[in-house]
């Protein structure tokens, strides 16, 4: 657990002699940067919300949770948590569960119907978005949050960008989408559906929108050569997935081949199962191990039945068959043709190759770099447009939802600054925790919480949500497996242990200070302290 036990040691309320001119060094309390925080790309202050998690305060969590992120239950379903693979307590045991908590706090915000704090102040200034995914929705969120009016201009009949229309609802169930969104649009936002924009500059002058935030996520599927019989039978992954949402669900027919290895083509081989083909096959040109998509996707596919044909590349196609051409690694590991060639059944090939962003709604936008495809914005999301920002698929780098949400965040802060006429400047970070600043006597063994899944038999057959959640018993203890890195928790450990009474308690949530003329210097509490929460300096001159 996380809170160990303090030792308090009877050395008397006082000293008959001063102490602190023997020192040559002193303690001192610090704050580090967690290694979960350092690593979250939508910036959430992890260790907080876990903080106020683990004493059962799961509304204080969830608020903490969202001052940097807005889509609490959507995360929790469909973040790859680069957090936990930073987590110092995977040194130890296992790392925390932060996603599964994070769903936790996300479902019950839903369950209990807690809303954002209503906007008290209005600024006065209008900002446009293009785009209801998630850089266009934490954008929206935090520029409201700060008083301004928004207006989400989406193109498509239903809010949510890619979470919609390129996440499949076994990972991702749609209530869950509209619940987040909603919770957004009930702060004031105006989200106008279907409402395409085809000139910038204009809208922005009719309607007196004073910034601009773009946030148009990466729906076109890239293509690739194939001569083909019957060019019908070759489709793309995105127009597959985007077709799911639709009232006509896509006909691929009962042996599917997926041509590609990131986790849209896990996407497409585990939904062409669920809509009935005996086969799904993913053709890949290289090995498992340098698989795009991420390991425990594969492993949920390969559960489901998705079979994977490695080292190899499609060469043509006709009405009935494909033909795959073997391939092999040189020895700096890159796919090599070997000749040798061999035929498998397909009655349709989906592509799932990377996707592209539509920037045809830039092209009356003078000033605005695109690069390779890719939108050219500076630290804060600003273009070279004077008010025009943008984040997301169309700025480049990875292209997750936490990362989309971290872009929407930061574009919004300097926006809030642009409209002020300053420019904003992130704050300085903390130096990191390491594991080796802790103390991890005091932790006993906690093994990881595991996630309920659904069984096979209905995975295979329905898209009812894989992946369930914890119960608040499983969530409580996970959020209690947190060390609190770097940060004091008040436990209390470094007034037990100071043989000094140098140690001052300042009261509940107020932590402690050392009083120097009692102190020595004899480093015992930086020793003992079990989150790395005190170093040791020079005694200054």
């Amino acid at each position: 657990m996380r809170k160990p036990f303090a030792v308090t040691l009877d050395v008397g309320s006082s000293l008959a002699n001063l102490t602190g001119s023997w020192r040559s060094e002193r303690p001192v309390y610090v704050d580090r940067l967690p290694p979960c925080n350092a690593t979250c790309p939508a910036g959430e202050n992890i260790q907080q919300w876990l903080f106020h998690a683990e004493e059962g305060h799961y509304e204080a969590a969830w608020r903490v949770l969202t001052r940097d992120n807005p889509l609490a239950a959507i995360m929790g379903r469909v973040c790859y948590h680069p957090c936990e693979g930073a987590c110092n307590r995977g040194q130890l045991d296992e790392s925390v569960g932060i996603n599964a908590v994070e769903r936790f706090l996300g479902d019950e915000a839903t369950r209990q119907g807690w809303c954002f704090d209503p906007v008290t102040t209005e600024s006065g200034k209008r900002v446009m978005v293009v785009g209801s995914g998630p850089a266009g929705l934490s954008a929206a969120y935090h520029l409201r949050s700060k008083g301004h009016g928004v207006v989400i201009f989406e193109a498509e009949p239903l809010a949510g960008g890619m979470l919609r229309y390129g996440i499949p609802q076994y990972r991702l169930p749609r209530a869950v989408i509209d619940s987040d969104v909603q919770r957004i649009i009930d702060m004031g936002v105006e989200l106008r559906l279907g409402q395409r924009i085809e000139d910038i500059q204009a809208t922005m002058q009719q309607e007196g929108f004073d910034a601009c935030f773009l946030g148009v996520g990466s729906q076109i599927g890239k293509r690739a050569y194939i001569p083909a019989g019957d060019a019908r039978k070759i489709t793309d992954a995105v127009g597959v997935l985007h077709q799911m949402e639709g009232e006509h669900k896509p006909l691929l027919g009962r042996r599917v081949i997926v041509y590609g290895g990131g986790n849209t083509a896990i996407d497409v081989a585990r939904t062409a199962r669920r809509l009935g083909a005996e086969e799904s096959v993913i053709v890949y040109r290289r090995t498992r191990d340098k698989m795009p998509a991420h390991s425990h996707e594969v492993s949920e596919a390969l559960e489901e039945g998705v079979k994977l044909k490695w080292l190899s590349t499609i060469t043509a196609a006709d009405e009935e068959t494909i033909t795959v051409e073997k391939m092999e690694l040189d020895d700096d590991g890159f796919p090599q043709p070997t000749g040798e060639f061999e035929t498998m059944p397909a009655d349709s090939v989906v592509l799932a190759l990377g996707q592209d962003v539509d920037l045809d709604l830039l092209n009356r936008l003078p000033g605005l770099t695109i690069e390779r495809g890719v939108v050219q914005v500076d630290a804060n999301r600003a273009t070279g447009v004077p008010g025009v920002f943008a984040g997301g698929d169309m700025v480049g780098g990875e292209r997750t939802v936490t990362v989309a949400v971290g872009h929407g965040k930061r574009a919004a802060r300097a926006i809030d600054a642009y409209l002020q006429g300053v420019h904003h400047k992130p704050a300085g970070k903390h130096e990191l925790a390491t594991f080796d600043r802790l103390n991890t006597w005091y932790y006993s063994d906690a093994p990881k919480s595991i996630r309920p899944v659904l069984d096979i038999i209905r995975r295979q057959s329905t898209f009812d949500e894989v992946v369930g959640g914890l119960d608040e018993a499983n969530a409580l203890y996970e959020a209690r497996r947190c060390m609190s890195c770097g940060n004091c928790f008040e436990c209390d450990t470094c007034y037990g242990v100071c043989p000094d009474n140098a140690v001052i308690k300042l009261g509940p949530g107020k932590r402690f200070r050392f009083n120097y003329d009692y102190c020595k210097g004899c480093g015992l509490c930086v020793a003992e302290c079990p989150c790395g929460a005190i170093r040791i300096e020079a005694e200054p001159d």
